[in-house]
């Protein structure tokens, strides 16, 4: 069986993403079908790059029994090749995708697949309190859920 490769994009791959990650293999393995899927992370820039998950993201997937398995890494020409669904945090990290030569047809905000979303894009916690870490946390918990649904639906 061929795996589905997903990459999630944010753009120092420390808080969103990894948590994206996390949530997306949590519930991957809660359903019984981790073995269908290739997950990682990655950021448009490579500040952190070699970093596990900034602290506060690593404590919000813990009070919700997630562990975030990764270090932080930049977006790679590969990863184009390597990844069926390049899934995007926000806008600009959609942007600078496109503009490194990332296919249009791959790339997706997360938060399309959330039927009720309360925003378009998942906010970059960073600067803020430990407040908004709970806040990308709902966001993406609910849009994982539509994402596997739509990647489980189009599969045979």
């Amino acid at each position: 069986m061929t795996r589905i490769g997903v990459l999630f994009v944010c753009m120092g791959n420390i808080c969103r993403s990894p948590i994206a990650e996390g949530v997306f293999l949590h519930k991957c393995a809660a359903r019984g079908v981790a073995d269908r899927f290739t997950v990682d992370s990655a950021g448009t820039g490579g500040w952190h790059a070699g970093e596990r998950p900034d602290p506060r993201s690593v404590e919000v997937a813990r009070r919700h029994g997630i562990v975030l398995p990764g270090r932080a890494r930049p977006v790679t020409h590969a990863d184009y090749r390597t990844f069926d669904h390049l899934i995007c945090m926000d806008h600009a990290n959609r942007t600078a995708l496109l503009r490194d030569g990332a296919p249009d047809d791959r790339i997706r905000l997360l938060l399309a697949f959330d039927p009720d979303p309360e925003l378009d894009e998942v906010p970059d916690p960073y600067y803020g309190g430990d407040d908004g870490f709970d806040l990308v946390f709902r966001l993406v918990d609910r849009a994982c859920d539509g994402l596997l649904e739509s990647l489980l639906d189009t599969t045979p």
